[in-house]
């Protein structure tokens, strides 16, 4: 509830990913002053890239739910200038498994062609199939009813029943696929490589999904809403970044919050490493949920609900998104029999070689094919990962995870660490492996290597601070997210007997880039609706709608032999209204 005896007006947010660049935005555009205080020195969090050589490695989007029309996500990224005069790359298939015996399912996102690869694959499983791609194609009429603009807590019972209204035509699809788990759905073919390929559609395994969320990406792909943006994740976030600024808020960097001042249970504002003290009327924080409610408020204000959640349940198996190891390569030719993204499924013994390694499976994705204008020409950057557990990997680290150092009188504090020689040797079994796993499927591929990076659980919290190196919180469809959700709609995005403070981003919800910057919007609400404001919003008029392309991928021909590839094809430009 807003302070007594005054308006609210000075807002201080820590953490300039997209939770909080997202909340700065809406909050200038409705009258509040805000400063945003960040520990990296570059906005974006975990939507990030960084430069080696000629070379920028782009590490987070891979498809960006709402870079297209018809649906409320497209609006919440017009209105945070994330999208506007760029284009917008869509390829033809979502993603690509490879099975152990070197056959090949290519999950196209448009139904009708879904299906009739799917049938060429297995003829046997056509009762199954169809279905699945049914569901699909109702599930594309479905993304527009799915609100994204208004948190369902502060909807009014009118607002509520046009909501649910607008759901009743596809009830039956959303009720048997948000009750069914994928792993029980694929399990239900009778050809192997299907069996096991539906369980990675999504790049990884994803054990407590149910159906929804697969048809959900593939819907959002097929309308040409799940592609990915020019300039890549770094260059979203500094558009956002931009977009803040020009609303007249302040960013500082290299600025670590160490304490959330608190006088008599009202946030009054924040302490940096340097002792530096900052006060304002509302204080949110968009960074680690663990870090902000046991480190920057030293475990109070949490009631029965919210200390068993970070206390209790964040360390249960599966409650939080693990981290991933990933690997870049810079390559000095290109490789044009590479695909923009597979999951190559692994034997035990290949897996053996992987610290960490969740499920046995790696993605490897052609990143320049994303992003051509972040390698030089003619040449290609590879980035492989898989999800990994972060124990084995600090059993082998014997140095801090994060350090604050001063360089040039200036406090830094995610610089490179040391870590022992035990970490360091398993990093180079982990790359070698991937790159022994790589060239023997791309002749040369070793040898054209200029640059490589590697990156473990332990490196995102260096860079973050997120919980045990997660990238995206807390899970959906568990127990932890839909303890969440159920505390947020009950008490707003906010720890009960705590004023004048709230959380953003995404642990204030669950999922990705497209919730973690709606997560801003929703707070903004609340804030408002506190403050008896009137919220608003309003798209950025600095620069031209995004345009669209589609970029062919897949096999094609009578037989969808895999081996006639469409690499010489030209990317279509396309309207998209």
């Amino acid at each position: 509830m807003p302070r007594k005896g005054r308006d609210r007006e000075t807002m201080i947010i820590i953490g300039a990913g997209l939770g909080g660049l997202s909340t700065g935005c809406y909050a200038q555009m409705n009258g509040y002053r805000t400063q945003i205080f960040e520990m990296h020195e570059t906005p974006g969090g975990c939507c990030t890239a960084w430069d080696r050589g000629d070379f920028t490695f782009d590490c987070c989007v891979s498809w960006l739910l709402g870079n297209g029309p018809g649906n409320e996500m497209h609006q919440i990224w017009l209105e945070l200038g994330a999208l506007q005069g760029k284009q917008m790359r869509h390829f033809d298939v979502f993603n690509i498994v490879r099975g152990r015996d070197g056959r090949a399912v290519y999950f196209y996102s448009d139904p009708d062609r879904l299906e009739a690869h799917l049938l060429e694959i297995s003829p046997a499983d056509a009762k199954l199939i169809r279905q699945f791609c049914s569901g699909l194609r109702k599930f594309r009429k479905c993304l527009a009813s799915y609100p994204f603009l208004k948190p369902v807590g502060l909807m009014g019972h009118a607002e509520r029943w046009r909501m649910l209204a607008s759901f009743v035509p596809y009830f039956n699809v959303i009720r048997k696929s948000i009750s069914t788990l994928m792993t029980d759905y694929s399990a239900e073919f009778s050809d192997p490589l299907l069996r096991e390929a539906f369980n990675f559609v999504l790049y990884e395994k994803h054990s407590a999904f149910p159906v929804l969320p697969f048809y959900f990406q593939l819907a959002a792909h097929a309308n040409l809403s799940a592609g990915v943006p020019e300039g890549g994740s770094l260059g979203l976030a500094t558009s956002i970044e931009q977009r803040y600024l020009r609303l007249g808020g302040e960013v500082t960097y290299n600025a670590k919050v160490e304490e959330i001042l608190v006088e008599g249970d009202r946030a009054v504002g924040v302490r940096l490493t340097d002792g530096q003290e900052f006060r304002s009327d509302i204080v949110v924080s968009a960074c680690d949920g663990h870090t902000t409610t046991m480190k920057l408020l030293g475990g109070r204000y949490l009631n029965d609900e919210y200390r068993r959640l970070y206390t209790t349940v964040i360390d249960e198996p599966g409650m939080v998104f693990p981290g991933y190891v990933a690997l870049f390569l810079g390559l000095r030719r290109p490789f044009p029999e590479g695909d923009p993204c597979t999951t190559y499924l692994l034997t035990e013994e290949e897996a053996a070689q992987f610290v960490g390694i969740r499920h046995p499976s790696i993605n490897v994705q052609f990143r320049s094919l994303h992003y051509p204008e972040l390698s030089p020409q003619r040449t290609t950057v590879i980035y492989a990962t898989y999800f990994s557990d972060i124990d084995p990997w600090r059993a082998l680290s014997a140095g801090p995870e994060q350090r604050t150092r001063s360089r040039g009188g200036k406090e830094l504090h995610t610089l490179p660490v040391r870590r022992g020689r035990e970490y360091y040797d398993a990093k180079h079994q982990v790359r070698d492996a991937l790159l022994g796993f790589l060239d023997r499927r791309f002749t040369g591929l070793r040898d054209s290597v200029a640059v490589r990076d590697l990156s473990t659980p332990l490196t995102q919290v260096r860079y973050t601070g997120n919980y045990d190196g997660t990238v995206l919180g807390w899970q959906p469809f568990v127990e932890s997210g839909e303890a969440m959700e159920e505390a947020v709609k009950k008490y707003g995005p906010t720890l009960p007997g705590l004023e004048n403070f709230y959380i953003s981003g995404v642990w204030a919800t669950t999922g990705g880039l497209i919730r973690a910057a709606a997560a801003g919007r929703h707070v903004m609400q609340f804030v408002c609706r506190d403050d008896g404001r009137t919220f608003t919003a309003h798209n950025d008029e600095t620069g031209p709608p995004p345009t669209h392309v589609v970029i062919p991928v897949g096999p094609h021909g009578k037989d969808g032999n895999p081996d006639e590839r469409r690499t010489g094809a030209a990317p279509v430009s396309v309207h998209v209204r």
